[in-house]
């Protein structure tokens, strides 16, 4: 059977140190946010929107299927089989779909589909990503009033002060910081377990809701009880998409020695723990993760516990800037310049437009809703839809390019698929208490995402049908004036002129000296090398060229850098004398309204609003001429 993997980030043969610091590494930053799960996720089983009886049954039947959830969901189909799916080491909705590219060859229908799922489940990541440090952040600082009632009244500002301080910092990115997840993380981790260990040891019956038996005589003694409480058990599994996005940080196997070591055994003995705790003391229900800590360690707790709450919103926030750029990349958002914050880690990037968008809605969603369990009710439905959207996608490709493995692959992902689906159905029930948001999140952007790719295909498409061909094009103009000096035109098709030149031609019946067609590919991997990113076709010497710029989805056009390239093939530039000719293309507005017109209006808005070529590209703009053309359809 083929490995479906295109390259594997793998660990030196050279030693363990590496193999044991990415782990550590993935430990502050792949599992930062299902780590933080035990602060809200069992506790809104009996105390959120669809409370719990706290009886026996109902404990040992949710800690049953808390269990089995994470094994399914999180141990089998994340780290055992969607981590073998990676893009050049890249993971993420976003890169598989970039992966699944070569279903367009032999299944067009099949690629059509893989790119809907792909984009909504992208669209309704960003709604998790929003809510995710909203969530985490209020139910860490929600301990203070588990101290003392008097903190109660800070804990919304104390809140927002914390997140605000975490969106500030975006822009020193986290190499400068990097370095001390892991450890916190481990810290944490490590705390779970002797929390959760110390409980069990004082009533070791808990060790029974092991069997998948509770779950189900749960499940048939009172099964809408059992339902509802779905959306609760789903909120164990929030962050496991992240083992699958944050992939190209770190490799498959350091998350696997991580996970399967210390996370999941560390999650899974703080949710008997806190299982255990109301088992002896129903009232402990208002919050066992805190009542499981010795009053005298309860701040402590709390400072541990904010800490890893920012450390688990740090990772989605940089979750959203990579999905932001990889959607750029693939032509489903105008181009937004990301600035890389680490000379290591090329995936580390700051996406100032968005980080500065991501806390006003942040701060909203902590002042509308006030509180972790208000949160949990839109949580939930977020997560649930990305990942049966994602099995959707992957069981797309893998039925696709793994023929032989069909039959076992359907049945896996048919298990995994009816269970996901069980929990989207259990956290719909919590639309009108909140899942309204991330539901209405997702389909703005899906709207604005489709709309800018669709609009795109119908500008390439129009100016396709006007294009000339390169070959022998000069020779027909005859002997035209020349002027001093370089001039660049940015050209989509190295084979045809560029509608720039020919707007020049048509005004100022002028060529320059040299020119230079430009044309940037973006590649279907994350990265390219400098030495294979630039290509030069010499049309006539001294006089005409062809250069193509390839770049990966996850990197930045740099037009400056690539002139620089351009010196091994024995071409330099003054910048002095040279001069950039951008075309800009837009859509005229609709001469009758029809049904679609404020798609049209919409797309028109975002290209308006969108950053400028010139910035994008890193051209200096007082060497820019931008030529446009309105397209009528």
């Amino acid at each position: 059977m083929p490995n479906p993997s295109l390259t594997s980030v793998s660990v030196p043969t050279s030693g363990r140190s590496r193999l044991a610091a990415l782990t550590l590494g993935a430990l502050g930053v792949v599992f930062g946010d299902i780590g933080t799960s035990p602060l809200y996720a069992f506790k809104e089983a009996f105390g959120g929107h669809h409370p719990l009886d706290v009886t026996e049954t109902h404990v040992l039947g949710v800690l049953s299927m808390i269990f089995w959830g994470v094994t399914l969901i999180v141990s089998l189909k994340y780290v055992l089989f969607v981590l073998r799916f990676d893009n050049q080491g890249e993971g993420g909705v976003l890169a598989l779909l970039a992966y699944s590219g070569r279903l367009k060859r032999d299944h067009g229908r099949l690629h059509w589909l893989a790119a809907a799922i792909a984009i909504f489940a992208a669209s309704l990541f960003f709604g998790d990503a929003v809510i995710t440090p909203a969530i985490s952040v209020l139910s860490a600082v929600e301990g203070l009033s588990v101290a003392t009632p008097a903190f109660e009244h800070w804990v919304v500002p104390l809140t927002i002060a914390i997140l605000a301080a975490l969106f500030a910092i975006q822009r020193h990115g986290t190499g400068g910081v990097g370095r001390f997840f892991g450890p916190v993380a481990l810290a944490w981790f490590l705390t779970l377990a002797w929390l959760g260990l110390s409980s069990v040891v004082q009533t070791p019956g808990i060790l029974a809701a092991l069997d998948p038996r509770h779950a189900l005589a749960f499940a048939l003694e009172s099964p809408g009880s059992a339902f509802l409480a779905l959306g609760a058990v789903f909120l164990t599994l929030t962050g496991a998409e992240a083992l699958y996005a944050d992939m190209g940080h770190f490799g498959r196997n350091p998350i696997r020695i991580g996970w399967f070591a210390l996370v999941f055994p560390s999650l899974m003995l703080n949710y008997l723990g806190q299982g255990a705790l109301v088992l002896r003391d129903p009232s402990a229900v208002k919050n066992p993760f805190y009542l499981l800590a010795p009053e005298p360690l309860l701040l402590p707790l709390v400072g541990l516990a904010t800490a890893a709450t920012v450390i688990a919103s740090q990772a989605t926030i940089s979750g959203a800037f990579s999905i932001t750029q990889q959607a750029s990349r693939l032509g489903y958002m105008p181009r937004i310049p990301a600035k890389h914050t680490s000379e290591s880690e090329r995936g580390q990037i700051y996406v100032p437009q968005m980080n500065w968008a991501m806390l006003v809605v942040v701060v909203l969603l902590v002042l509308g809703f006030g509180s972790s369990s208000n949160l949990a009710a839109a949580y939930g439905i977020a997560v649930s839809g990305t990942m049966l959207l994602t099995t959707g996608l992957v069981t797309l490709v893998a039925w696709a390019l793994l023929p032989r493995a069909r039959p076992l692959v359907a049945a896996g992902l048919l298990v995994v698929g009816l269970a996901e689906l069980l929990f989207l159905a259990s956290n719909a029930t919590k639309i009108a208490a909140g899942g309204w948001f991330p539901l209405l999140c997702g389909l703005a952007i899906f709207t604005m995402l489709s709309t800018w790719k669709r609009a795109g295909e119908i500008i390439e498409s129009n100016e396709a049908r006007k294009r000339l061909p390169l070959e022998g094009f000069f020779e027909r103009l005859g002997n035209m004036a020349r002027v001093p000096g370089t001039a660049i035109y940015l050209s989509a098709d190295p084979h045809c002129v560029p509608t720039t030149l020919l707007h020049n031609l048509k005004h100022n019946k002028v060529l320059h000296e040299r020119i230079l067609f430009v044309t940037i590919v973006t590649e279907e991997e994350p990265r390219i090398p400098d030495k294979e990113r630039t290509e030069v076709h010499v049309l006539e010497p001294r006089r005409l060229y062809q250069v193509t710029l390839r770049y990966g989805f996850m990197e930045d056009p740099d037009m400056m850098r690539a002139l620089k390239l351009l010196d091994n093939h024995g071409l330099r530039f003054n910048l002095d004398d040279t001069t950039f000719f951008l075309g800009k293309s837009t859509i005229a507005p609709a001469k009758k309204r029809g049904l679609f017109t404020w798609r049209r209006e919409l797309f028109r808005w975002m290209q308006r609003n969108a950053p400028s070529a010139v910035e994008y590209f890193n051209i200096p703009a007082d060497r820019v001429i931008e030529l446009g053309t309105r397209i009528t359809v």
